[in-house]
């Protein structure tokens, strides 16, 4: 290690690894030939309390690499299981090692990870390997999820490999360092119930619990104050999909985090024409994670989990499973709570009234009919321009536009007061299919301007500047749907 790593700002702590190694697997990266930053996260580097400087360097891409491991790190590989589009299998990190946990100069904690750092005992014959362009798809992805305030895993670095990995080409190799409040699944839960002890999966949710959820520590019954708090954060970040029209892709129960973040950004994408029936993920072959059906597997993964917490809920197995069908019952009403909430705010609407629902479940209507953009006509409501839509010039609209304005004029709060609502509620931009398909392009052609003018729009998606307006216009029509990739 030279003496500016040394500098470089990391504070590891390594509690995970103080669980039952049921858990995990010791596990350094692989070493990659010639690891290069490709971009990297400054203003996270900061947050997290990093050397911006030292971590740009040479010995800033060995660390990113999996070439150099800190002094206070204690790499592993995570096991955990899973329902994959229904099914269960057991799983765990077959591409990725957790260097450590982040303690930063607040005294927060965040998982540092290396995707792609090479093959582990969970790999099931992959080679543990990513592209980059996959790599700098989740960067994107992530970086803008955080610009709309939706809770997410984030991405400190990008860094190729000087390596090329086999697909259905041959393709650039890159590791993604992932930032997370931590990588605690449904999956790893299920993989405690299915494989490890009853102690052990009661470490396991004692751990959980600890690291977030410590007000509920002392609750008589905790671990059923946690899944009703986990139904809760997954209540609302689902909510937060659907108000800005993103599309997993892959909501299998290894991909819902005990956080409540988004994590797992392979087959994703946002929605242009409104329709709940939108599935972008190529092996999605049943639209089992369509826009519209993404409320309805939330819940579904969290009976996966409350089934694998039974044994803690209650020593009767009868009266475990009445405890959490009881909390499971809730979800429906907080998500449609979230949601009215959130689409009253889209049309600026500060009270409640009944007529509320009819009027959003009118629009929506109307946009799915008209096939109109779902981004861009809540931004032009938001900025008096009805004009820009599909809907506008017809009947029904007009009259929907009255209903509207009727409303709004029933609110105590000024008109002012409504758009200002409106405007932190409707993002101008979101990451567009086609806008991302461009950053990719370049940057695999060695250009990576195209990315950094789109990342700086979409770090504040609800400024709706001027430099925004390119990042609005609609991808050309194609005879073709836009199809996304697991990035294997």
């Amino acid at each position: 290690m030279t003496k500016d790593l040394n500098q470089s700002g990391w504070n590891f702590d390594n509690s995970y690894s103080r669980l039952p190694e049921t858990f995990f697997t010791s596990q350094n990266p692989t070493p990659v030939h010639s690891p290069k930053i490709a971009v990297f996260n400054k203003q996270l580097a900061v947050s997290l309390g990093l050397n911006v400087e030292t971590l740009q360097s040479e010995d800033g891409a060995a660390v990113f690499g999996g070439n150099h491991i800190p002094d206070s790190a204690s790499p592993l590989a995570q096991a955990y299981a899973g329902h994959q589009f229904g099914h269960f299998t057991m799983l765990g990190d077959g591409r990725a090692v957790l260097l450590g946990e982040q303690i930063t100069p607040t005294s927060e904690r965040f998982d540092i990870q290396l995707k792609g750092s090479g093959r582990t005992p969970y790999s099931r014959g992959g080679d543990g390997r990513a592209a980059l362009g996959p790599m700098l798809r989740e960067y994107i992805i992530s970086e803008a999820m955080h610009g709309l305030g939706i809770p997410t895993t984030r991405s400190l670095a990008v860094v190729t490999t000087g390596e090329e990995i086999a697909r259905e080409s041959y393709l650039p190799g890159a590791i993604l360092t992932r930032v997370a409040a931590s990588h605690l699944r449904v999956g790893t839960f299920q993989y405690a119930a299915r494989w490890g002890s009853e102690e052990e999966l009661r470490q396991l949710a004692d751990y959980a619990i600890k690291r977030h959820y410590p007000e509920i520590e002392d609750e008589e019954n905790k671990y059923l104050t946690f899944l009703q708090e986990v139904i809760k954060r997954q209540a609302m970040l689902i909510t937060k999909w659907q108000l800005v029209g993103f599309i997993h892709g892959v909501m299998n129960t290894d991909n819902m985090t005990i956080s409540g973040e988004t994590i797992d950004y392979g087959p994703c994408a946002f929605m242009d024409t409104f329709d709940p029936a939108t599935v972008f993920s190529s092996i999605d072959r049943e639209g089992r994670y369509a826009y519209g059906n993404q409320p309805n597997i939330g819940v579904w993964n969290l009976a996966r989990l409350a089934e694998a917490l039974l044994p803690l809920l209650h020593e009767n197995q009868e009266e475990a499973v009445t405890l959490a069908q009881d909390k499971l019952s809730d979800f429906a009403q907080l998500f449609e709570s979230n949601w009215l909430e959130g689409m009253r705010a889209k049309l600026g609407l500060f009270n409640e009234e009944e007529e509320d629902k009819p009027l959003i479940k009118d629009l929506l209507d109307m946009m799915q009919k008209h096939r109109a953009d779902y981004t861009n006509t809540f931004r032009a409501l938001t900025i008096d321009k009805p004009e820009d839509t599909n809907l506008y010039g017809t009947t029904e609209f007009t009259e929907w536009q009255k209903r509207w304005e009727e409303r709004l004029g029933r609110q105590q709060e000024s008109m002012d007061a409504s758009k200002m609502l409106m405007r932190n509620s409707n993002p101008a931009v979101i990451p567009r299919n086609h806008r991302v398909e461009e950053a990719l392009e370049a940057a695999n052609n060695g250009d990576y301007s195209v990315m950094e003018r789109l990342l700086q729009a979409l770090s504040n998606p609800f400024s709706h500047t001027p430099d925004q307006e390119e990042y609005t216009a609609l991808p050309a029509p194609s005879p073709r749907p836009y199809r996304t990739f697991c990035g294997t």
